[in-house]
Formats: structure tokens, sequence, C-alpha cells
């Protein structure tokens, strides 16, 4: 389980955040409010805790951030991870595992089998990753028109605003492909964890 919980704060925390550092330091740079040479002079314990300090808090603050891009952002695609489980494994049909919310379901999953549930968690983990990924590519976006516009780089800037815009619908599009993968591998695990069944069956039943 500590295993997992960290897992779970690197990828959708620290990493999120150390992108939105790595913009903050652009411009903090860019704009001369900040000398990054002489940063970079500082201690290199000092300065790598540092960094990892504010891109885990830096991650927490833009949370929100990501997950209203995702919102933003039309879906092309509907999945639905019961109709595409059951669609592989008609037999599970009526069993009360299918039913349940997935993030119920994933609790279920790790009170009863936590290393079976490690995939699941890990999967779900990358999916926001992604998801939280993507403001700063809308930032870097918005950064390199500037530079094609203030900047003496236009060719740096044109390439960087090309792969930041790409970036930024892809990200979510690809946490979202992750996370109902994750939804799928829930249940996938779950056929074989009787005790989940029992346990869902069990609350389900009427009295």
């Amino acid at each position: 389980m500590t295993l997992a919980v960290g897992l779970f704060d690197l990828f959708t925390y620290a990493i999120p955040g150390a992108l939105h550092l790595a913009f903050l330091a652009y411009l903090a740079g860019r704009l001369h409010w900040l000398d990054l040479a002489a940063v970079s002079r500082a201690p290199g314990a000092v300065l790598v805790i540092g960094i990892v300090v504010a891109s885990y808090l830096l991650g927490y603050l833009a949370y929100p951030m990501g997950a209203r891009a995702a919102r933003w952002l039309p879906r092309r695609r509907k999945r639905n991870a019961r109709e595409e489980f059951l669609r592989r494994n008609p037999a599970a049909s009526g069993r009360a595992f299918v039913e349940a919310d997935s993030f119920l379901l994933l609790s279920a999953l790790q009170l009863h089998d936590a290393d079976a549930a490690m995939e699941a968690t890990r999967l779900r983990t990358v999916g926001l990753m992604l998801r939280n990924s993507s403001p700063p590519m809308a930032f870097g976006f918005v950064a390199s028109v500037v530079e094609l516009i203030a900047g003496g780089h236009p060719v740096f800037a044109v390439c960087g605003a090309v792969l930041f815009a790409a970036a930024y619908p892809a990200l979510i599009a690809q946490g979202r492909l992750m996370s109902h993968w994750a939804n799928v591998k829930t249940l996938e695990l779950s056929f074989w964890v009787p005790e989940v069944e029992e346990t869902l069956a069990a609350v389900q039943k009427p009295v």
C-alpha cells in the first residue's frame, strides 16, 4: 500500500507539478524576475529538495485545472467499461461486481487483494498524470505565440507552438483512454477475486 500511495503521488501530483514549475521558471527567467543562473549555483541537495517540494505542492494546487481542461475538451468517442467487459466476458453478466461503482469496486479489490489492485491503480494514476499535464502544454503554447511575436527565434517559437498545441488534446485523450483501461482492468481483476463478488452480493442482497 505504501508503494501504491507513493506512485499515486508521483504520477498524479509531482510530475504535472514539475511541468508547471518548469513553465514558471521559464516565465520568471524571461521576465527577469529571477536569476536562474544564481539559483542553479545553490547546493545540489537543497536545490533538488526545493524542486521536489515545489513540484508536489504545485501539482496539488493545479489539480483542478487538469480536471477542468478535460471537461472543456469534447469527447470524440464514448467508452463504456462495463459494456466492453461484458462483450468480452458474457459469463460475468448478472454478477454483482459488474454493476458496482468503479471506485467502490477498486476499493473492494484493494481490500481483498491489494497486489492485484496495483495494476488498476497504476493505470488510473497514469491517466491522471496525463490529464493533469495538459494545462502546462496550453501555457507553453501561449508562451510560444508570444515568443513568435516578440522574440528573436521564430523557428523555435513555431516548432514549440505546434508541439504544445498537439500535446494539449493528446494528453487529455490519452488520459481518458488510460482511465477507461483502469476501469476495464478493475472489472477483469474482480472477476478472479471471489471475495469481491461475495462481499458486493451480500451488500446488495435485499433485506
